[in-house]
């Protein structure tokens, strides 16, 4: 027979064969349709009665616990039940429209209409304990034969959920087979449709061609979904074949490419996002502990097969103190000398790995004469050297793991967070201290004031104090020999002073201490002691002694002499009538009656 003839012969089968399947697949997929509905209505079946006997034993334990503890509320919660309570016919309503018979629904209305008779139990027991008789409800509702009244109804919904469970079976059971069936007789024709064509495929196009074309088939499947783990067969002979298997090598190799690159780029852009979020939060930090916070958190997102401590530099004991810790490293101490780090000696990143033959630091300790794989990086800004970040690399983790660019761009971000908390803790200082006597200033006292709180249990006093005849240091030694007077008595009451008390410069020679839960008696005594002490003191400028030095004080307490807003007033009215009275003494302002602080208060 001639190749054109048996192809034709194929293509009838073939053609034959498709609508044989058709129509079994459409009779198949008839009966699964039946299958899927019977399926359904045994599902809607079971919901619609998995709550027929909720109403009685709702009604039931209610009614029981109004009798056992004699609760309104117990009563009030039956009652609204039993109000609520629709007509039998009404609550299976649901139960019918979800495919119930006849015969099944008058099985349970009648345990239905069982649960109802038992109100009348239930009343008589709410009646019995309404009035007292706590006992007879009792009884009525716990009697052996409410229990059996409740037991027979839940018989009764039993049997009927049963006779609807099996129902449904049977009419599942009937429709799966008949899909089973006809699903069956589908793809076996389909099996034979596909043995056929395969048939052809393999007489026509012989093994030279099906199957060089099945391979590339499935590799170009493969590709398209960027599996690209799939790899093109090789074949020696120059033809079509041969050409698509290369041209799909080459599509392989730069998927490859392609996909590896977008790895690269989506690690680098979340990594970027995160150092991006990090620094973020280190502008918004307010204290050196907020920014731990951050490192801790954000650092071993960056690095996460990186150990590490962030050290701080102390400037006074020129040492680097462990600040944060982070993955638990163990090699390096909690605190060392700057001179034990190379980093630090040289100002720039020092690795000490397998990969980069360097000298160790001297901060790092050895582990069973193996050096540690570490990395410090200084942390610098404007004014010197700011601390260090000391990494080690975890057990399993290897140096090419290491984003050199990450983390350096981690030691600028950090250093320069660093750098902007101490400009800001400086400039702070600045603003808020007297740079004369190193004391608080106005602004400084006008912020503690707006947050002042003073109560009758917990008063607060005020002394305005005043240098005496400070004009004549000025004139007859010169205004540094002033400058000289002022220091001293700064010194005396930033010595003199508890640390929840402040003292402050008030202006020129007036100096301020607020004592916080200090009444006026013992503010007094301060007072008393702060005079003798700078009229003991002797103060010499230019090898020359400035004389005796005394001081005036006013004093007034919050709430005994007025309110805290008029803390200053009533204390520098009390100045100025020491100033008045000769100097050299302590004037407490007058007491103001109980009754003026509460109205006042108010």
């Amino acid at each position: 027979m001639r190749l054109a003839t048996i192809t034709n012969w194929a293509y009838g089968a073939t053609v034959a064969l498709a609508l044989v399947s058709a129509t079994t697949m459409l009779l198949a997929s008839s009966a699964q349709q039946r299958e899927r509905d019977a399926v359904a209505e045994r599902y809607a079946l079971d919901s619609a009665t998995s709550h027929a006997d909720e109403d009685a034993e709702t009604l039931s334990g209610l009614a029981r616990q109004y009798a056992v503890s004699g609760d309104p509320a117990d009563l009030i919660a039956y009652q609204r039940e039993a109000h609520e309570l629709q007509a039998v016919e009404e609550r299976t309503a649901h139960i019918r429209d979800a495919g119930a018979s006849p015969d099944e629904l008058r099985e349970l209305h009648e345990a239905m209409r069982w649960a109802d008779a038992l109100q009348v139990q239930q009343q008589a027991a709410i009646s019995a304990r309404r009035g007292g008789d706590r006992a007879a409800a009792i009884a009525v509702l716990f009697s052996p034969e409410y229990e059996r009244e409740l037991d027979r109804i839940q018989g009764n919904v039993d049997h009927f959920q049963d006779r609807i469970d099996q129902r449904t079976a049977s009419t599942l059971d009937a429709a799966t087979s008949a899909s089973r069936t006809w699903r069956g007789i589908s793809e076996a024709v389909l099996a034979a449709t596909g043995l056929l064509f395969l048939a052809v495929l393999y007489f026509v196009f012989r093994q030279r061609v099906l199957r060089p074309v099945v391979k590339l088939s499935d590799v170009v499947t493969r590709l398209a979904a960027q599996d690209y783990d799939a790899e093109p067969p090789r074949f020696e002979q120059i033809d079509e074949i041969g050409d698509m298997a290369q041209a799909l090598r080459v599509f392989r190799d730069n998927g490859l490419a392609r996909q590896r690159l977008e790895r690269e780029r989506d690690t680098d852009r979340a990594l970027r996002d995160l150092l991006s979020r990090m620094t973020q939060r280190m502008q918004g930090c307010d204290n050196v502990a907020d920014l731990e916070r951050v490192i801790r958190r954000f650092v071993p997102e960056v690095v996460p097969h990186l150990a590490g401590r962030l050290y701080l530099l102390d400037r006074e004991r020129n040492a680097l103190i462990e600040a944060c810790t982070w993955l638990s490293p163990r090699f390096s101490p909690p605190e060392f000398a700057p001179t034990a780090c190379w980093a630090l000696r040289r100002g720039s990143e020092h690795r000490a790995t397998r990969a980069a033959i360097d000298v160790p630091c001297g901060h790092v300790a050895p582990d069973d004469d193996m050096v540690p794989e570490s990395i410090c990086l200084p942390l610098a800004a404007q004014g010197g050297t700011l601390g260090l970040l000391y990494f080690e690399l975890l057990p399993g983790a290897t140096i090419d793991d290491v984003p050199d660019m990450h983390l350096k761009m981690l030691a600028e971000n950090i250093g320069l967070a660093l750098d902007n908390l101490q400009l800001r803790d400086a400039l702070r200082a600045l603003a808020m201290a007297d740079p004369l006597t190193t004391l608080a200033n106005r602004r400084h006292l006008e912020a503690v004031l707006q947050n002042l709180s003073v109560t009758p249990e917990r008063p607060t006093s005020c002394i305005m104090i005043d240098i005496d005849h400070f004009k004549r240091f000025n004139d007859e030694h010169g205004h540094e020999a002033g400058d000289a007077v002022l220091r001293a008595v700064g010194k005396a009451l930033r010595h003199a002073v508890r640390e929840e008390d402040l003292a402050f410069r008030y202006g020129g020679e007036e100096f301020l201490l607020l004592l916080g839960g200090m009444d006026a008696g013992q503010a007094g005594e301060r007072a008393e002691q702060l005079r003798a002490h700078i009229a003991g003191l002797r103060v010499r400028f230019a090898g020359r002694d400035l004389g005796p030095l005394t001081v005036s004080a006013g004093l007034a307490s919050a709430p005994a002499h007025c309110q805290p807003d008029q803390l200053i007033q009533f204390a520098d009215a009390a100045l100025l009538s020491a100033k008045h009275a000769g100097r050299d003494r302590v004037i407490v302002a007058p007491e103001l009656p109980v009754a003026t602080f509460l109205y006042q208060g108010r």
